[in-house]
This record gives C-alpha cells, structure tokens and sequence, in this order.
C-alpha cells in the first residue's frame, strides 16, 4: 500500500520483487503494526518526505533472501524491523553511543520503504530478533510502541509515579512494565473516552481520568504519548518538583506560553527521538522476561486506510495491526 501524496489515501501498487543488497535483507512480511507516525506521514507533518512511500515500521517477517554479506541471520528467520533503518556509522553520535540522532539516519516507513507491504529490504544488522512468545501479530506493536515507548520510560527515570498521556499502543504496554518495576501508573485520555480509562485501570493503573483532570497524586513524572502541545503545561502542573514531562512522539502540535512557575523548581521538558540497536536489544530481552499482553485489532493488508481512520478517531484498544497473512 503506496502514499501517492500527502493528504491522499493509501492504494494498492504492483512493484517488481526487490533484491537484497550485501548487507539487506529480503524479508516477507507477516505483519505490520499501524502507528500515529504513519499518519503524521500521511497528513506531511514530517519533514522531507519523498513520495511515493511505502509506510509501516513496526514489521515482523520472515527472511526469504539475503545478500552476501549478512551473517546476523539466515533464510526462515522470523525477524523485526524496527523505525531506525540504516545510520552513517561514524558520526560523532554514532560513535558515542547516540546513533538516534545522526543527521544521516533513515527510517523505515519514512525516508525507507516499509511494512504495508508483501515484501520489504533491511539493513540485516537493524533488524531485530522476535521473542518466541508472542505471535507475530503480537510482535509487531514491540518493534516501535514498545521500543519508542521503553526509550521514553527510560528518560523517566526511577520515578515511581508515572503519568501515560494518552492511553495507546505505547501506553498500554508501559503500563505493563511499570506495574512490573513496582511503579504507580496514572493514566490520561482522551476527556470522556470511559472505555480507555476502563482499558487502563484493566492493565494495572491506579487511577484513570481525562486529560483535563488532575491525578489524585503528584507525579514524578510525566510521559506525553499524545502528540498534543497543550498537555506539556498540564503534565508540568501535575509534576512534582525535580520531576521531568517526556515528550515520545516524532510531532506534536505547538507547546502553548505557560507561567514559568510551572517549570520552576527544577523541572524539566525532554523530547526522545528515534531509538538505537541496543534499545532494542534491552526492550526484547524485556520483553521476554516479562510477558506482555499485547492488545491488537487486526486488519487485512487491503485495509489499512480503514485501520488509519479509526486510529486517528481514538477507535482503536491497544495496537492496530495489519496482518499480511489473511
């Protein structure tokens, strides 16, 4: 499923089959987890990007080819292939640990052709071994709600009370991990949404409420899954001191003024970008070591403007996924 341009539905397109390069992978996909990145491609929130696309960068498949120079994994391999796809190697951030931030990265789904297909190329030494626990429909929310959300939970410290703005894929598997840790989670919707309130206190959270309600406890930290400006002020009033908002999403609409006692008291406003391989190493031997129920709504291939369209309505309960295989 091809974007044509920005704004436009997906559509169906014949491609000739690809071939691995040395170090690619030629992967057949099983299933491709649907994300609110995908939609902020469709609607041209992101920058520089080349159409036609292919989006989806939560793939878990089967490896079908491989070029010459691929020892990581073998033909029949079940394999994820996560948004980061490929980076310089030798830039000041790669070499230092950040290879999240190199300016020469490119993103599956995004600046690389991605899931919403049969077939898709990897960089063999990006992709990502899938825990034999979970199907591969299961897996596929791992590969970005999972990872972007544990990379976010990460800059969050040691908090023990944790507010998730924004009651999604992300959020329903973090709320798994904090019950895990021993960590407090208070949960935020949508104002009004019961159902993701009920969802949320069904995974563990102590308190579920609107965005425009105030948890019953400060909290010492705050994760903005909602791509949503004005929650930064909110998550700020509802922090305590010395605590931190963590912003997860790729976009987010303008942060408004606030009065600058929000910020005061040594609080403190961080963005998370992208991932790296060894937050995916970590997240997957997370992942294994504590069994996530992972709720997915499954769509076929040729469905996936449907499964787009209840995602941006807030219709969807844990993950939307497409799976290749019906």
């Amino acid at each position: 499923m091809c974007l044509q341009r920005p704004g436009h539905k997906l559509e169906a397109v014949d491609r000739a089959t690809p071939r691995p390069g040395p170090r690619q992978l030629l992967i057949e996909v099983l299933a491709c987890g649907v994300c609110r990145t995908d939609l902020h491609l469709i609607d041209g929130e992101l920058p520089d990007i080349h159409y036609p696309v292919v989006p989806g960068h939560e793939i878990v498949g089967r490896v079908v080819g491989c070029g010459r120079d691929v020892s990581e994994f073998a033909v029949g391999a079940r394999v994820g292939v996560p948004w980061l796809g490929s980076t310089c190697g030798h830039c000041g951030y790669c070499t230092t640990a950040r290879e999240n931030l190199c300016g020469e990265a490119r993103f599956t789904g995004y600046t690389l052709d991605g899931g919403f297909a049969q077939l898709v190329i990897a960089d063999a030494g990006f992709c990502l071994p899938i825990p034999e626990q979970y199907s591969s429909v299961e897996a596929a929310p791992l590969l970005c709600a999972g990872l972007i959300g544990y990379r976010a939970l990460t800059a969050a410290g040691d908090a023990h009370n944790i507010g998730l703005y924004g009651f999604g894929a992300a959020a329903h598997l973090m709320a798994q991990i904090c019950r895990a840790q021993g960590r407090q989670v208070f949960a935020l919707t949508r104002p009004g949404d019961l159902a993701a309130q009920d969802f949320a206190r069904r995974l563990g959270a102590v308190w579920a409420g609107g965005s425009d309600e105030t948890p019953p406890e400060a909290l010492d930290a705050a994760i903005l899954f909602a791509p949503v400006g004005a929650l930064v002020p909110a998550a700020l009033a509802a922090t305590r001191k010395g605590g931190k908002v963590v912003c997860a999403g790729i976009h987010m609409s303008d942060i408004p003024a606030f009065a600058y006692h929000l910020l005061w008291g040594e609080r403190t406003i961080q963005s998370v970008a992208n991932l790296t391989r060894a937050d995916g190493a970590r997240f997957m031997k997370l992942a294994t070591d504590v069994k996530l129920e992972v709720s997915t709504e499954r769509f076929a291939l040729e469905d996936a403007n449907e499964a787009l369209d209840r995602l941006r309505a807030g219709r969807i309960e844990g993950a939307a996924v497409l799976d290749i295989t019906q």
